[in-house]
C-alpha cells in the first residue's frame, strides 16, 4: 500500500483522534483518514451523477 504524507491542522488531528482506539470507531488514525477519503469520494461520485457528469471512473 502506498504511503502518503500530509500536513494537517492540529485541531483536525485532535478531532479525528477522539474517534480512534478502544472506545472509538476506528482502530488507527490512518484508518479514520482512509474511511473519510472513501466517504468523500463516494459523495463526490453521487454529486457528479446528479449533475449529469460521469462520476466514479478512474
Amino acid at each position: 500500500m502506498p504511503k502518503v504524507s500530509l500536513d494537517m491542522p492540529m485541531e483536525l488531528k485532535t478531532d479525528l483522534e477522539r474517534h480512534v482506539g478502544d472506545a472509538g470507531k476506528f482502530v488507527s488514525l490512518a484508518d479514520a483518514i482512509r474511511t473519510a477519503c472513501r466517504k468523500m469520494l463516494d459523495h463526490l461520485d453521487d454529486v457528479d451523477l446528479r449533475a449529469g457528469r460521469r462520476g466514479g471512473e478512474a
